[in-house]
């Protein structure tokens, strides 16, 4: 795994690294009990400073659905009193939306969550989130990292001390939610949804708040579940034909989704078909923008599509492009050079809200948009297409054998000169190997940071070219 996963015992690579999205690792294997505490334990020193600070420091501690999370989130806690931090423990599996959100309303130095948010059940890990609520900054994780290998070299186990009951951020969170959406609007539509939880952490928080707001919604998935029903909580289209049946079924005008820890979202249209990441972002851009609530720009990945920034410039706003991974994204939000983020994946952030993925807002901007137009969101995705130009967008994974592996760095070092009979206008290789092409698509080839998997991702004029592209990326692969 790129980055992601820790070395074997004997193995020169250092025994915890953080890849896109934090550090992850097979339970039991890469990622034990004696690194978790070791990294908690580096991070209270990187809190307090070399010398520690008078003032109680506070540090966020939550944990999802999985296998040993909320033993994990204990231990954490009492490793931090044992080193003089005050943890502020979540009560029960929390959405990484609401814990990020908290280190910030609370003032806390730190975050620590235990998630291996949409990687398959037998993985746990953990995100680092630094006092602005937003991903712990490349040379703060890695100095924790590095910090923990000297405790874990020094054979030492760290202190703990008994950790105060857990503190319910659930409250706090979705009423800042509600000052940000037209909630008398949802009152008054009274839409038909469903929500599948993907038995991750937004059970019972994204359903309960859209009830609250009066929307009529059924779940799926929504009970406790560490194995994940044997698969990944990832909301990709295989994962949502459940939920696409059920829209169907039931004559709803919205199907939902979130991940394992609810920090990314998927829909589904009134007729049970999946829009695509780029798809959802263009709606949100023009939702938010045609309202005056984005105007410092968007910070987008290279690999999400064109639609999106399409829709973006022609409200006049500027548009950057970063490599893969939210963390760059979620700077320029902190920076406040921009207002919105968003990505290939189903990451969004909106600044009033949220400066890390979230997929519950995503996903209540949506409802909000729904409530306001009550055309069905497949016509106003068509209007929006004949307005500025439509385009199809996806991805593939692949399992990351060293033979693929190989052949994706030889790709890096000689290109093709042209894709799907399409002349290749431009390559970049930050973050993988991204091949811009004359027809205005591209294609993209990178290994995961959080998984075993290499990656193809496209766009296209059309879906039937778009199929044909990702068949093309992985028979490039091999």
């Amino acid at each position: 795994m790129s980055g992601s996963r820790c070395a074997p015992s004997g193995s020169s690579r250092p025994p915890i690294t953080f890849g896109t999205s934090g550090w992850r690792g097979i339970l039991g294997e890469e990622f034990t009990l004696p690194k978790a505490r070791a990294l908690v334990r580096a991070v209270a020193e990187q809190v307090r400073g070399p010398a520690g600070k008078d003032a109680p420091v506070r540090v966020i501690v939550a944990h999802d659905t999985r296998f040993m999370g909320e033993r994990l989130a204990l231990e954490a806690a009492e490793v931090l009193c044992g080193a003089g931090v005050r943890p502020v423990r979540t009560a029960g599996p929390t959405p990484t939306p609401v814990a990020t959100s908290s280190v910030r309303s609370r003032r806390a130095a730190a975050g620590i969550l235990f998630t291996a948010s949409h990687n398959p059940p037998e993985y746990q890990g953990v995100k680092l989130v630094g006092s602005d609520g937003a991903p712990a900054a490349r040379p703060w994780a890695e100095a924790v990292a590095s910090r923990a290998a000297e405790i874990l070299r020094s054979g030492r186990e760290p202190a703990r001390r008994p950790a105060p009951p857990p503190t319910d951020l659930m409250p706090a969170y979705l009423s800042r939610l509600s000052k940000q959406i037209d909630c008398a609007a949802l009152r008054r539509a009274r839409l038909s949804i469903v929500y599948d939880a993907l038995y991750g952490t937004g059970a019972g928080v994204l359903d309960a708040w859209l009830r609250g707001a009066g929307a009529e919604v059924s779940t799926l998935h929504a009970e406790a579940d560490p194995r994940f029903g044997g698969l990944a909580p990832d909301p990709e289209p295989a994962r949502l034909v459940a939920l696409s049946r059920a829209v169907r079924a039931q004559g709803a005008v919205l199907g939902l989704a979130s991940d394992g820890d609810a920090d990314r979202f998927s829909v589904v249209t009134a007729g049970g078909r999946r829009l695509s990441e780029s798809d959802a972002l263009a709606l949100l851009i023009d939702h938010l923008a045609r309202q005056g609530r984005i105007r410092r720009g968007i910070a987008l990945s290279v690999a999400t599509g064109s639609f999106p920034e399409r829709v973006a410039r022609a409200y006049g706003l500027d548009v950057s492009r970063f490599p893969i991974g939210f963390k760059p994204l979620s700077e320029e939000l902190v920076a406040g050079r921009v207002d919105l983020a968003g990505e290939e994946s189903g990451g969004f952030a909106w600044a009033p809200v949220a400066r890390d993925k979230d997929g519950i807002l995503a996903a209540a901007l949506l409802v909000e948009r729904l409530s306001l137009d009550r055309r069905s969101l497949a016509d106003q995705l068509q209007e929006l297409r004949r307005r500025h130009g439509g385009s199809a967008c996806g991805r593939i994974a692949l399992p990351a054998t060293r033979a693929r592996s190989q052949r994706l760095k030889k790709l890096s070092r000689t290109p093709p000169r042209s894709i799907d009979r399409q002349r290749v206008t431009e390559v970049r290789r930050k973050g993988g190997l991204h091949c811009r092409l004359a027809d205005g698509g591209f294609l993209m080839l990178r290994s995961s940071g959080t998984e075993s998997v290499l990656r193809v991702y496209a766009e296209a004029p059309t879906a039937k070219a778009l199929a044909q592209r990702l068949a093309r990326g992985r028979a490039l692969l091999g």
